[in-house]
């Protein structure tokens, strides 16, 4: 396969979640669910073509969104978890310790929550004392529903690679090769 096949692939690809992103500002039940859309995307990246092609499409892709996104909190979740999980649990998918792999999902995840916690703060400007309802904490109780969550994202996108490899991989795979 050549490399100006990959780096097209790469780039539609790219194109792709960067127009998923910038229809939040379109679809405003988005913010959550076009994020881990655009993320999906990826799957193909890393199935074709490996974990090193995939991080610079997450790249490109995240940068992109923050420039053209409406919805700055969208984009910021694709570019703090969304973006690059995908690429990352390609990767955990490799370790043999079943509880290992899940301790560090679940460590990325929660830290990537926490990050994109106090950048709504501190770049995005959201008030601190609106994440407080009837003196409780929201994002503690976010975080806590959230772990729950991303198990049930985490088991989808298992099943997302499964389907894309059984249905779509040797069609891309064809096509990808084709001179």
């Amino acid at each position: 396969m050549s490399k100006s096949i990959r780096v097209a692939f790469c780039g539609i690809l790219t194109a792709f979640c960067t127009l998923l992103m910038f229809l939040t500002s379109l679809i405003p039940i988005g913010t959550y669910a076009l994020p881990a859309l655009a993320g999906v995307l990826l799957i193909a990246v890393v199935v074709e073509l490996g974990v090193s092609w995939a991080w610079p499409v997450y790249l490109a892709s995240s940068l992109l969104s923050l420039l053209v996104a409406g919805d700055k909190e969208a984009a910021m979740l694709y570019a703090v978890f969304f973006g690059y999980y995908p690429i990352l649990k390609a990767i955990f998918e490799r370790i043999k310790q079943r509880l290992l792999a899940y301790l560090l999902k679940f460590a990325v995840f929660n830290a990537a929550m926490i990050l994109g916690y106090f950048l709504s703060i501190w770049v995005l400007g959201v008030p601190k004392d609106s994440f407080t309802l009837f003196g409780v904490s929201l994002p503690v109780v976010f975080l806590v529903l959230g772990n729950i969550v991303f198990l049930v994202y985490d088991y989808a996108v298992s099943t997302l690679v499964v389907t894309y490899y059984h249905r779509f991989h040797q069609i891309v795979s064809r096509w990808l090769r084709v001179k």
